[in-house]
């Protein structure tokens, strides 16, 4: 269950006391099947799997969390055919033109007919908190995605002022120093993946991957002014990963040297789950610290 990606907030140290409630609160919020003539659904699901009803996994000060979507899939070209051949049979039968508010009737109209046949697509998306050190952590790179994890729990709490990174140190402009330099802060080194921008608007891009990062290639690309915008780094020999100028962690990878220490399956789904999810944070809270070291996170009232 080793998430794939990061996007990351922070909760101030109040928000933790609420926490404690957390398991009952989704409860409430929990995923309900998508109604005939509903578009989507979203709601908790067990992090364990459909065939089981617990909504939240705890391990210490963590809380894993699943949330799911249920969306019924009704591409537009198929209501746009449904809806041409509505109109063609009203000017066919009755010899007029339909105008601009029968046509957006008539396809509502479509849609309500059609929906309920529609196929459900489900999608699960994986979150968790660290109530000692303030970060909401989602397994997802797409802004809107993780957006949605955070008002899924806010609706749930009430309350839940998670806030995206607002980092005191440019990442690009440190990552493109890194670059330049030579000199990374201890425990990081380079990767072989790097995007490289131009700053100006409609500047060039250049994608390396599989690519000696200190080659003479790249340093001439940094010359002539371009920066990091992505950059591919291995953390302690344990971790590998493309950090974004957004702080949004791409293609994380648990090195072997971590998943040795998962040692032989477990007994069990839960026991697997409970394994690898306590491996996971406990990698994750160190690299994460180190972030907040390198480029300044501090987390919500810290500066109060």
């Amino acid at each position: 269950m080793f998430f794939r990606n990061l996007s990351l907030f922070r909760f101030p140290e109040s928000t933790s006391k609420s926490l404690k409630t957390l398991e009952k609160d989704i409860e409430s919020q929990r995923l309900r099947e998508c109604g005939p003539l509903e578009l989507a659904t979203r709601g908790f699901v067990s992090p364990y799997g459909r065939n089981d009803d617990v909504l939240l996994h705890q391990v210490g000060a963590y809380s894993l969390l699943t949330i799911g979507t249920e969306e019924r899939l009704l591409p537009g070209v198929v209501v746009n055919e449904a809806l041409a051949d509505r109109i063609a049979q009203i000017t066919e039968k009755e010899g007029r033109r339909v105008g601009a508010k029968e046509r957006k009737r008539l396809k509502e109209e479509v849609i309500s007919d059609l929906l309920p046949r529609a196929f459900i697509r489900p999608s699960r998306l994986s979150a968790y908190l660290d109530a000692e050190e303030g970060w909401f952590v989602v397994d997802s790179a797409s802004r809107k995605a993780a957006e949605d994890a955070v008002s899924q729990v806010r609706e749930a709490l009430g309350r839940f002022p998670a806030t995206p990174m607002a980092p005191e140190e440019s990442p690009r402009a440190l990552m493109t120093d890194w670059l330049i330099g030579g000199k990374l802060p201890d425990g990081l080194v380079l990767g072989e993946e790097c995007e490289l921008r131009d700053p100006a608007e409609a500047g060039a891009v250049v994608r390396c991957r599989r690519q000696d990062l200190e080659s003479d290639e790249v340093r001439e690309h940094l010359k002539s002014g371009k920066q990091a915008f992505q950059l591919g780094l291995v953390f302690d020999e344990r971790i590998s990963f493309v950090l974004g100028e957004d702080l949004v962690v791409r293609k994380l990878k648990f090195l072997d040297v971590v998943l040795d220490e998962l040692g032989d399956g477990a007994e069990s789904a839960r026991a697997e789950l409970d394994a690898s999810f306590a491996l996971m944070t406990l990698e994750l809270r160190n690299l994460l610290g180190r972030l907040d070291t390198w480029f300044g996170l501090p987390r919500p009232g810290d500066r109060d």
